[in-house]
């Protein structure tokens, strides 16, 4: 049977609809958000959080953004994955937020095509 829609993952998808086709996908205990096969922000805990890099993560800090921190469960070791809650204010408005959303997205693009691509795997004759 499939799980129900969750109105949080609506209320995103709503939120972000000025940057078009917008997705989000479930992954172990949050969701990712995706536009154009990206994923540029993060949703744990009924929060949201965009990708950011050292600038944008700095910008959002000064206006009282928190970084996402993932503790692993087998040590209580806390990793900072590179994400920050996007500013309340912006909940409220679809053109704020996707204001943000469109830096992290941008952010999220250039990471993704910095990365080296995925080795081929040789194949046996």
């Amino acid at each position: 049977m499939a799980k129900a829609p969750d109105p949080f993952h609506e209320f995103v998808i709503e939120l972000f609809a000025p940057l078009g086709a917008v997705s989000v996908r479930r992954m172990f205990g949050g969701a990712g958000v995706y536009a154009g096969g990206v994923m540029f922000a993060l949703l744990a805990d009924d929060m949201i959080y965009l990708k950011a890099d050292a600038a944008f993560r700095k910008e959002l800090a000064e206006v009282g953004c928190e970084p996402f921190l993932w503790t692993r469960p087998s040590d209580g070791r806390s990793f900072d994955l590179g994400y920050v809650s996007l500013p309340t204010d912006a909940l409220d408005d679809p053109e704020e937020a996707s204001r943000w959303a469109r830096r992290a997205l941008d952010i999220a693009r250039a990471a993704k095509a910095a990365k080296p691509p995925p080795r081929r795997k040789k194949s046996v004759s």
